[in-house]
């Protein structure tokens, strides 16, 4: 007895009621793959131009443009520190030369003073 073969498909068929239940589970694999495309490209297509997509672009580009007003504000705020910094140091190094020019006058008049 030899292999049988199916005259529709040209599959071989050794007992018809199996190959029948393999053709109708392809046949549901076949449908549930085409039904699953389907819903990606739904999603697909949908999901690039949903409100929530197009909102949750926008909230994205209006944070872009803060952070970049941030950096700027941050860059500026920098040079003002590093500006400000240069001139404590000017006038902390100012003090001490009059603290020091104080305390020559004052050792001066204590010389005078005991001159006297």
């Amino acid at each position: 007895m030899g292999i049988k073969y199916d005259p529709t498909t040209g599959l071989p068929s050794n007992d018809n009621s199996s190959y029948e239940e393999l053709l109708q589970m392809w046949r549901e694999e076949k449908k549930k793959r085409q039904e699953a495309e389907n819903e990606v490209t739904l999603i697909k297509g949908i999901g690039q131009n949903s409100p929530e997509v197009k909102r949750l672009k926008e909230d994205v580009n209006r944070l872009v443009e803060e952070n970049n007003n941030y950096e700027t504000i941050s860059k500026s705020h920098k040079e003002i520190n590093g500006k400000l910094q240069t001139r404590v140091n000017e006038l902390e190094e100012d003090n001490k030369k009059l603290s020091k020019q104080i305390e020559d006058k004052d050792k001066h008049i204590k010389q005078l003073v005991d001159v006297m």
